[in-house]
């Protein structure tokens, strides 16, 4: 049985829950039992916004995340709030152009990807978040199959931004090969 749970967490604004949302389409079309879970609310828009994902290959109980096995943290007060709650030998990913400190602990894996700074140099400013899936899915194995990839984001990205697909997906690329 394989079950890992992951929290996205960062600013309103970000593409936390859009990044999530993926990550869940992804695991449903991967065959598995899958849970989303935005928390959102007067928050969005600046203030913190975070996500639950649960991919899972038995029927997912509760869709709460509260001990993640993986850590998205987009922001210094996300990475404040959750890092203490990965679980030892967990990883956190950390967008290292808006969290200026290390990861304080050291049973982790941590992943520093300057992904604000990235997605500015390439002219994708709102895509920060895809760039950080891209290194997620690298290093969890999630990018060997770009047509898995591509049917995720098929379902996260409306016909009317149809245009957006290859953008999210270089945006991804350029995450993977950081």
């Amino acid at each position: 049985m394989s079950t890992t749970q992951y929290l996205f967490a960062g600013f309103g604004g970000q593409g936390i829950l859009f990044s999530g949302k993926f990550l869940a389409y992804k695991g449903l079309t991967e065959g598995k039992n899958v849970s989303w879970l935005p928390s959102y609310g007067p928050e969005m828009r600046g203030g913190t916004a975070s996500c639950g994902v649960i991919i899972s290959d038995e029927p997912v109980g509760s869709p709460i995340v509260s001990k993640p096995d993986v850590l998205i943290a987009m922001n210094l007060p996300s990475l404040d709030k959750y890092e203490d709650a990965v679980v030892s030998g967990g990883i956190i990913f950390a967008d290292s152009t808006l969290i200026e400190r290390k990861v304080n602990r050291t049973d982790v894996k941590v992943f520093y990807i300057p992904a604000t700074g990235l997605a500015s140099e390439n002219n994708i400013p709102k895509l920060a978040n895809m760039i950080v899936m891209g290194k997620v899915l690298a290093e969890t194995n999630g990018f060997d199959n770009e047509e898995g990839v591509l049917s995720a984001l098929n379902k996260v990205i409306s016909a009317k931004h149809s245009d957006m697909l290859e953008v999210n997906l270089n945006a991804m690329r350029i995450g993977r090969d950081y």
